[in-house]
């Protein structure tokens, strides 16, 4: 994916490392729902050829999926729901 530098660190809310007065600094700080119809427009805003410039897997990449993708359709049960995996995560 190509991006400038700052997004490419992908910030989280809390990241420390963002200028505090960065436009994305007061972006964060937006409620959840808020950044998330940002997020939506942004994504709206690009044409089909900029998602597709963005979005190239490569090689390696489409192989992995294509492997996982086949790993499931043998055995679906073995999916974990993400909630299951969020909480282990957030231990």
């Amino acid at each position: 994916m190509r991006a400038s530098a700052e997004l490419q660190r992908r910030p989280g809310p809390c990241d420390d490392d963002v200028m505090p007065s960065s436009p994305l600094a007061e972006l964060l700080k937006l409620p959840a729902s808020d950044r998330a119809e940002l997020a939506m427009a942004l994504w709206g805003s690009l044409s089909d050829a900029e998602r597709e410039g963005e979005l190239q897997l490569s090689d390696d990449d489409r192989a992995e999926l294509d492997r996982r993708w086949a790993e499931h359709l043998k055995n679906p049960n073995s999916a974990i729901p993400w909630a299951e995996v969020r909480a282990k995560l957030h231990g």
